[in-house]
């Protein structure tokens, strides 16, 4: 699944136009490198996102098409 598609899908942000326009802009990495939004998100991978002057870290244990919004959390684990 492509990142901006995992992104959205998994609620990390709203939008997948505002994913996109995030990997654009150089605030999304994952594995420790900056990634496009055609990236393709496999289960292990850590994405790394700045919100400002916030960082979520998080790790991917699941990749699907369609979650519901109570089990969208479930995708990933959150990192410190």
């Amino acid at each position: 699944m492509r990142l901006d598609k995992y992104l959205k899908v998994s609620r990390l942000i709203k939008r997948r136009s505002v994913a996109n326009d995030a990997c654009d802009s150089e605030r999304i990495s994952v594995n420790g490198r900056e990634a496009k939004a055609s990236y393709q998100v496999k289960e292990g991978d850590v994405i790394e996102i700045a919100f400002g002057q916030r960082t979520l870290k998080v790790q991917v244990t699941q990749v699907a098409d369609n979650v519901s919004k109570a089990d969208a959390p479930a995708m990933y684990k959150e990192i410190m």
